[in-house]
């Protein structure tokens, strides 16, 4: 195994076996649940949004290694970011996960973090369990639209 493939191995295990951003905060203004039936992996966001901008996001559950790295580390990068930034960050993730794309140049250096999990791609069951809070946190944000109008 190369030392880039071990360390993007180590950085894996570490989100998954002590997730950041992993507590259920007593405020939040918006929240939403994701689960995957066949393998069992569970996400929760908790998120304070304001004016179309997440000032802070968290998350409880349980699942995989995969799935519990991938919302830590998509946690990590979505701090204090608008709906814009979200869903542009969102559609980049997806297109590297799903349709094995480069990242829009403008937005490397922020999804650097995440492009460790760009390996999942070869293994198709477990693409479900890296987008799963990708997904979930995409869901919030859209409801939160609904219910309040259009982020700025």
């Amino acid at each position: 195994m190369s030392d880039l493939m071990a360390l993007y191995q180590e950085i894996i295990i570490d989100h998954g076996r002590k997730p950041r951003f992993f507590f259920k905060p007593e405020c939040y203004t918006c929240d939403e649940e994701a689960f995957n039936p066949l393998c069992g992996d569970k996400v929760h966001l908790y998120a304070d949004v304001k004016d179309g901008m997440v000032k802070n996001i968290s998350f409880e559950g349980q699942g995989c290694a995969i799935s519990m790295a991938s919302t830590s580390l998509m946690l990590e990068i979505m701090q204090g970011r608008t709906f814009t930034e979200i869903r542009v960050l969102f559609n980049n993730f997806h297109q590297m996960i799903v349709q094995n794309k480069a990242f829009d140049r403008e937005y490397e250096e922020i999804l650097e973090k995440i492009a460790i999990l760009k390996g999942v791609q070869q293994y198709p069951s477990r693409v479900k369990c890296a987008t799963l809070a990708w997904h979930a946190l995409d869901l919030m944000i859209k409801k939160h639209e609904a219910n309040h109008g259009s982020a700025i």
